[in-house]
C-alpha cells in the first residue's frame, strides 16, 4: 500500500474520531492534534527530501499561525467584553422569546455582521451572545447552527468577509463588483433554511436566570465601564478588515493591535481597584477563560488538511474535476464549483481555492470565464464560502461554534446539514439563473 493511500485512510479515520467524539469519549481536539501530527509523520516517509519537507511545513505553519493568532485574539476580545457584561447592551434590546422571531433576528445580525467583519469573528461573537439569551442546550445548538449558515453566507458576498474571498480579492481574481453579483445568491442561501424553519420551529425559548446584577456587584463594573469596553471591543473587531485594506498586512496583526489596545485601556480602567477584583477583570484573568481546546482543534485540522495539499492530492483532485466536468464550458464550471463547495465541507476551503487559483492563473489574461471577475471566480467565491456549512467542521466559523458551544457533530449532521444543503443549492441555482 502506498504511503499517500495510508495518509488518506488516516485522514478519514481521524475525521470519524472527531465525528463520533461523544461515542468514543475522546475530545475532538485530541483526535485532531494526533491526526495533524501523524499525517505529517507519514508524509516524511514518502521519499520527499528534507529541504522540501521543511519548506512545505514552514509554508503551511505560517498560514495556520495567522488563523490561530486571529482566532485567539478574537476569542480574547469577546471574553473581555463578556467579563464586563458588554453583551447586555444587545441582549437587553432583544425582548422576544419566540423561537421563530429570534432565529430570524440572530441570523440577520450574523449575515450582515459577517460581511463587514469576517465569518470567523462573527461566529465567535454570536456564539457568546446566544448563550446570554438562551438557556436550553438544544436551542443553543439550533441557533448556533443557524449562525454558522448565516455567517458563511454573509461572508461570501463581501471582499473581506471570508478567508477565501479575501484571497481572491487580494490577488485581483475578483473585485468589489462581487458585492452586487453574489449578494442575492448569498441572501437566498441564508433565507431558504429560515423559510423552512418557519414551518417547523414552534414555541418559545427559555432565558437563562438573570445573574447580571450579581455579577456587576461582584465585579464592580459600572455602566460606563461596560459601555466603553463593549464599544472599544466591537470597534476593535471592525478595525481588523479596515487595517487589512489600508496596510495589506495579514488580518491577525490588526486583531492583535485591537487586543493590545483594549488590554491597555482595561489596565488603566481597573488599576485603582483591589487586587482580587482587578485579577478577575484584567486580560490576564480573562485569558484563563479562553477556549484553548478549540484553538488546538483548529491547529490539528489545518495541519491534517495541509499535509494532503503538500502531497499534491488536492491539486490532483482539481485536475481530475477539470477533465471530468469539462472546465472549459459554462456548465462544466458550474458543476466544478458546486462540487468544490460540497468538498469544502470535508476539506478546508482555503487549500481548495488556492489550488484552483494556481491551476487557472494562466487564464486570467484571457477573455471569458476565467478572466478577473469571470463567472468561475465569482461562483467559486460563493460555493467555497457557503458549501462548508454542510458539515460543522467544514468552515472556520463552524469549527469555532462547535468548540465554543460544544455542538455534537452527529447532531449537526441530523439537524442542520440538510438546511445547509437546501440553502447552498438554492443560492447556486439563483446565481446560475442570473447569468
Amino acid at each position: 500500500m502506498e504511503l499517500t493511500t495510508i495518509l488518506l485512510i488516516l485522514f478519514i479515520l481521524g475525521y470519524l474520531a472527531i465525528a463520533f467524539e461523544h461515542n468514543i469519549k475522546i475530545d475532538k481536539a485530541a483526535s485532531a492534534l494526533f491526526l495533524g501530527g501523524i499525517c505529517w509523520a507519514v508524509f516524511a516517509f514518502t521519499g520527499v527530501s528534507i529541504s522540501i519537507l521543511e519548506y512545505e511545513i514552514q509554508h503551511h505553519i505560517i498560514h495556520i499561525s495567522e488563523i490561530l493568532f486571529f482566532l485567539f485574539g478574537a476569542m480574547t476580545i469577546v471574553e473581555i467584553i463578556d467579563t464586563h457584561q458588554g453583551f447586555s447592551i444587545i441582549t437587553d434590546k432583544i425582548k422576544t422569546t419566540n423561537k421563530l422571531k429570534l432565529i430570524w433576528i440572530i441570523s440577520a445580525i450574523s449575515f450582515f455582521f459577517s460581511a463587514v467583519l469576517d465569518n470567523l469573528a462573527t461566529a465567535i461573537v454570536m456564539s457568546s451572545l446566544i448563550t446570554k439569551i438562551i438557556k436550553d442546550k438544544k436551542d443553543i445548538w439550533m441557533f448556533g447552527g443557524m449562525v454558522i449558515l448565516a455567517a458563511n453566507a454573509g461572508g461570501a458576498w463581501s471582499p473581506i468577509g471570508d478567508v477565501t474571498t479575501i484571497m481572491l480579492y487580494a490577488k485581483q481574481y475578483v473585485s468589489e463588483s462581487i458585492i452586487l453579483d453574489i449578494f442575492i445568491p448569498s441572501l437566498v442561501c441564508a433565507i431558504v433554511p429560515l423559510i423552512y424553519l418557519s414551518f417547523k420551529l414552534k414555541g418559545n425559548i427559555t432565558r437563562p436566570l438573570n445573574s447580571e446584577e450579581n455579577e456587576k456587584k461582584n465585579n464592580h463594573v459600572s455602566k460606563s465601564e461596560r459601555n466603553l469596553v463593549f464599544i472599544l471591543g466591537v470597534c476593535g473587531l471592525l478595525f481588523v478588515p479596515v487595517f487589512k485594506i489600508i496596510t495589506h498586512l495579514p488580518p491577525y496583526l490588526g486583531m492583535l493591535i485591537s487586543l493590545g489596545f483594549l488590554w491597555i485601556v482595561t489596565e488603566i480602567m481597573h488599576r485603582k481597584k483591589a487586587y482580587n477584583l482587578k485579577s478577575k477583570l484584567s486580560v490576564v484573568g480573562v485569558l484563563k477563560k479562553v477556549d484553548t481546546p478549540t484553538i488546538f482543534f483548529f491547529l490539528g485540522i489545518l495541519l491534517a488538511v495541509s499535509s494532503l495539499q503538500s502531497t499534491g492530492q488536492l491539486d490532483s483532485l482539481a485536475k481530475y474535476l477539470d477533465s471530468s466536468f469539462n472546465g472549459q464550458t459554462r456548465d462544466g464550471i458550474y458543476l466544478i464549483n458546486i462540487f468544490i463547495g460540497l468538498l469544502s465541507s470535508i476539506v478546508d476551503n482555503v487549500p481548495l481555492v488556492a489550488g484552483a487559483m494556481q491551476m487557472y492563473q494562466d487564464l486570467l489574461a484571457t477573455t471569458g470565464f476565467y478572466q478577473p471577475d469571470g463567472i468561475f471566480w465569482q461562483f467559486l467565491a460563493y460555493c467555497a464560502g457557503t458549501g462548508g456549512s454542510v458539515l460543522i467542521i467544514g468552515s472556520a466559523a463552524g469549527v469555532a461554534v462547535m468548540g465554543i458551544l460544544k455542538i455534537d457533530f452527529i447532531w449537526y449532521l441530523k439537524n442542520i446539514s440538510l438546511l445547509a444543503i437546501m440553502g447552498y443549492l438554492s443560492g447556486a441555482m439563483v446565481y446560475i439563473l442570473m447569468q
